[in-house]
């Protein structure tokens, strides 16, 4: 993505720092925002996968070790899942399940497409407001050897956390999307400068400034 406000005409030399932003209101200019939302997604996506697999200390998981601490691993993973997940809202349109289709998962038996399905179910699953997804509970009657009532006893189960082959799945898709949009938002860059380009001077200077330091 070039510097705001530079028309990429410049023969050599650094583009020049714009001296004003404005926005700019058209159906090309949503389409760009929604598509830089969802790349900066999935590059959330894939930080959290980078992390996940030093804290899982999995093969390769680079020099720097930190302590595993479940805590961390599953807000780390839970994060992932809510930001892949949003990529493929319907609202906005930008990613669909199709997709992922005709991506490929080199050295497992899974598809990409089951593997979407399975990180949406885990979604809900981490994200749930009203079930735990750490921990399931069984409350029992403790008994004395001669069966007589000692108290309640409740038992917890602990969920198995997330593997560091999942991670890689996800961060692999993750890396093939991030791909395919930022192809889009080249695209859509080159629209909505186009339609800029067709604007006098004036009509740019009417257009409402976006305060950078706010933004």
């Amino acid at each position: 993505m070039g510097e705001p406000g530079t028309n990429g005409d410049e023969a050599s030399g650094p583009p020049a720092t714009p001296n004003a932003v404005r926005k700019f209101d058209a159906p090309e200019s949503e389409e760009l925002a929604q598509l830089a939302a969802v790349f900066e997604d999935l590059q959330y996506v894939l930080r959290c996968c980078e992390h996940l697999v030093t804290a899982l200390g999995g093969p390769d998981a680079g020099p720097v070790q930190v302590q595993t601490d479940d805590a961390l691993i599953e807000a780390l993973w839970t994060g992932a899942l809510i930001g892949y997940v949003r990529c493929f809202s319907g609202r906005i349109g930008i990613l669909s399940d199709d997709d992922v289709k005709e991506l490929e998962l080199p050295g497992t038996e899974i598809t990409a497409a089951d593997f979407h399905s399975m990180l949406k179910k885990l979604r809900d699953h981490y994200a749930s407001r009203h079930v735990n997804p750490r921990e399931a509970f069984t409350i029992g009657a403790a008994q004395a050897n001669d069966g007589t009532l000692m108290g309640v006893a409740v038992v917890s189960a602990p969920r198995p956390i997330v593997d560091d082959t999942t991670v890689r799945l996800l961060g692999r898709i993750a890396y093939s999307l991030s791909g395919y949009i930022d192809a889009r938002m080249q695209e859509a860059q080159n629209k909505v400068l186009g339609l800029a380009r067709e604007m006098s001077t004036l009509q740019l200077s009417s257009l409402p400034l976006v305060h950078l330091a706010d933004a």
